[in-house]
């Protein structure tokens, strides 16, 4: 069928695939506490429409797939739709998006369906300031499912801790740290203005962050790409440890861009800071055929926009980041 690319020449080779919309958490920079407005379940894809929709963007291309949320875990059966997406000939890797507080439950069965990579969301080794930062206080649940995921050979496990000012950039060096002893990736963020959550986060600019980081620890800059994301990493010279700087605000990487996401409900997002959108559901319930989807891909990915615009534009999106997947 061929492959994707953009207008501006970009190899879309990776989907972020939202299975839920909702958390058992409430991370201050992600979704309010109260919020109500949930995706109906009527709306969610099932996952005969997943898989079906999968394989179809997997013949175009897409070799990895990330399950994400909300809280991905919080949707039931997930390992069964992980075994069957990893069953899809085209894919190469499988990988999962968690808060961590479910992993000592599910994670067995997720690795037995394929699930090969785990980024876990962790803002802080503190627990009443992760009570703070989440809303809940389940800090040594997640530790707990740390090292339940270490022991099922998850590999590699990256660690994802969203920088503020203010809040826990106290902590970055006991982050580092700790992954260093734990063996575990660690993936400095910046927050992004999407949603009021997202606006009202306490920005921090990873740049200075990234050179002290650097000169302290002793790291290198690493040449070999780490999964299919945008960070610049550092490691050590022994290459046993690495950690990555996410910086869409102060030195964005929309030039090398390579993804999409979709959302629980199969609308198609070309952009997390841009409106660009395509609804796949009518098309799937309308019994479309596949030249029909491939079709409307096609036109998808012609509309994904050069860059955002988070600068420029801080309040353009309203949706909350919760909403549109990790």
């Amino acid at each position: 069928m061929g492959t994707l690319i953009d207008r501006f020449g970009r190899h879309i080779d990776y989907l972020r695939l939202s299975v839920t919309d909702r958390c058992d958490l409430r991370c201050q920079y992600c979704m309010p506490e109260g919020f109500k407005g949930f995706e109906e379940p009527a709306h969610w894809l099932t996952f005969d429409e997943i898989e079906r929709l999968v394989s179809i963007f997997a013949q175009l291309g897409i070799s990895r797939v990330r399950l994400t949320g909300g809280e991905p875990l919080l949707r039931k059966g997930l390992p069964e739709l992980a075994a069957r997406l990893a069953k899809l000939p085209e894919l190469h890797d499988i990988s999962l998006s968690t808060n961590g507080t479910q992993l000592v439950k599910h994670g067995a069965a997720l690795r037995s369906a394929g699930v090969q990579r785990l980024n876990v969301s962790l803002d802080t080794l503190q627990a009443e300031r992760f009570h703070q930062i989440c809303g809940r206080p389940v800090f040594d649940d997640v530790l707990a499912g740390l090292a339940h995921a270490r022991q099922l050979g998850f590999d590699p496990i990256k660690i994802n801790m969203v920088a503020m000012k203010g809040v826990n950039d106290d902590e970055i060096d006991d982050m580092v740290s700790f992954c260093m002893d734990q063996g575990f990736v660690l993936r400095l963020i910046e927050t992004m203005p999407v949603g009021q959550t997202g606006r009202d986060a306490q920005f921090l600019d990873l740049q200075a962050e990234l050179d002290r980081i650097q000169h302290r620890f002793g790291l290198l800059d690493q040449i070999q790409l780490v999964g299919a994301g945008p960070a610049r990493y550092l490691s050590t010279v022994d290459g046993r440890f690495s950690v990555g700087f996410i910086t869409p605000i102060s030195q964005h990487f929309c030039a090398s861009c390579n993804r999409i996401r979709m959302t629980v409900d199969g609308t198609l997002h070309l952009c997390l800071g841009q409106e660009a959108q395509v609804e796949f559901r009518p098309l799937l319930r309308s019994e479309a055929s596949d030249s029909e989807i491939v079709a409307a891909i096609h036109q998808a990915i012609e509309l994904k926009p050069e860059r955002h615009e988070f600068r420029e534009q801080p309040s353009k999106i309203m949706r909350f980041m919760s909403m549109t997947g990790g």
